[in-house]
């Protein structure tokens, strides 16, 4: 599958997703959130996929809307607005539920939408001098489309400080609100993030898939709500393949089958 503004490389059972306008510091425009949303619904279904890496070509990771784009959308209707809204809500959406890890390598600048393609990273490492920001209300607009995804990030708090004033804040304050679960110097960046694609590597990819999902399905649900979820979870997964082969690894000592 062919790309424009996507550069996508395999290594193995991993997955690289490079977002490639570095000369627009990979803004967003229509192009883009098509092609992002093409590929990760053909990725979902690839059994052999243990993890994705998302990162951005050039100075910056992602520095939201493409000023093109957003003139274009001054002359929009209401239908149009809402047409061109949920396109984007459908990719943001199509990248949060990945059945694999998502790993974000942010650096330069992730602001506005940026911010939010960090927000739905299962794990985040950021450049020490990454800038963050949910810019929106200084152009007049709202956070909408990433709202969802960054709440459950970071929380009711974080969000009423950072969507209301449109600030823009360091990695260090990313890592405290839970954007960002690691930071790294730009020399370092690359081996950072490789440490957690072969954390990724060293457990069960039916475990992790199903791990996904469990934090997807419960985290919004009430004890009780999730009881019979998290029973029937973690029963299937002790009689399943790789639960078994794990247990029985555990037991004789030696690595599990996906480890060999």
């Amino acid at each position: 599958m062919s790309y424009r503004y996507l550069e996508i490389k395999r290594d193995a059972a991993i997955e690289y997703a490079r977002l490639n306008r570095p000369d627009v510091r990979n803004a967003f425009n229509e192009e883009l959130i098509a092609e992002l949303t093409r590929w990760a619904g053909g990725v979902s279904s690839d059994p052999g996929l243990r993890g994705v890496v998302i990162q951005g070509a050039g100075p910056s990771f992602c520095a939201g809307a493409d000023v093109v784009w957003m003139a274009k959308t001054i002359a929009y209707t209401d239908e149009e607005n809402l047409r061109d809204a949920a396109a984007a809500s459908r990719m943001f959406e199509a990248l949060d539920t990945l059945p694999v890890p998502l790993i974000g390598r942010i650096h330069g600048a992730a602001i506005g939408g940026g911010a939010g393609l960090a927000a739905i990273c299962d794990i985040v490492v950021a450049e020490e001098q990454t800038v963050f920001g949910f810019t929106e209300v200084k152009l007049g607009i709202l956070p909408a489309v990433i709202s969802p995804f960054v709440l459950a990030k970071i929380g009711r708090s974080a969000a009423r400080e950072l969507f209301l004033t449109g600030a823009r804040f360091s990695a260090a304050r990313a890592r405290e609100i839970g954007l960002v679960h690691a930071i790294a110097r730009a020399s370092e960046l690359d081996a950072a993030v490789d440490v957690y694609v072969q954390e990724v590597l060293t457990a069960s990819p039916d475990a992790i898939r199903a791990a996904k999902a469990l934090v997807r399905n419960v985290s919004a649900l009430s004890v009780a709500e999730a009881a019979p979820l998290t029973a029937a979870a973690i029963a299937k997964q002790r009689v399943s393949r790789e639960g078994q082969e794990g247990l029985r690894a555990f037991l004789d000592k030696r690595k599990p089958s996906w480890r060999a």
